[in-house]
């Protein structure tokens, strides 16, 4: 649990998530959780400005910090607050780091630099599925999953 910073002018372009008065706030980002591969996971979400927060249960550490990185890799999202908990019973996982990609950044690159070989760039591409579909396409900004 805790505050995710996040790059708000980064991320994909969701129409009206952050348009302040937006009853269907929480909704949408149910949705785009969804609709990026994660199931439709025992999740509630408040937007308050540019902060979400992220509060319910989900099945593994694994899947919370996707569903973090899901609603903070938003256009305009400044942070998420963390009030998510794994289920019981759950085995018990170190939470993994979280990059931002620079300008210039490769998968190949981030790897070198976090594991010091560039080719373990297939272990932070699987760490971020589903939201990564190709391991050329990241972006400046964005924030990714560096498991152990």
């Amino acid at each position: 649990m805790g505050l995710f910073s996040f790059v708000k002018e980064a991320g994909e372009k969701l129409i009206d998530l952050l348009t302040p008065g937006n009853a269907n706030a929480g909704e949408q980002l149910k949705e785009h959780i969804a609709k990026v591969g994660l199931g439709n996971p025992n999740v509630q979400a408040t937007v308050e400005g540019d902060k979400v927060t992220l509060t319910g249960e989900v099945a593994s550490q694994e899947e919370k910090e996707k569903i973090i990185l899901a609603a903070g890799n938003i256009e305009g999202v400044g942070s998420v607050d963390d009030q998510l908990t794994v289920a019981a019973g759950a085995p018990a996982v170190a939470a993994a780091k979280f990059v931002t990609v620079e300008k210039g950044d490769t998968l190949s690159a981030i790897s070198k630099r976090v594991y010091g070989d560039p080719n373990k760039y297939q272990k932070i591409f699987d760490a971020n599925k589903p939201m990564l579909k190709d391991v050329n396409k990241i972006y400046p900004g964005q924030v990714l999953r560096i498991p152990e």
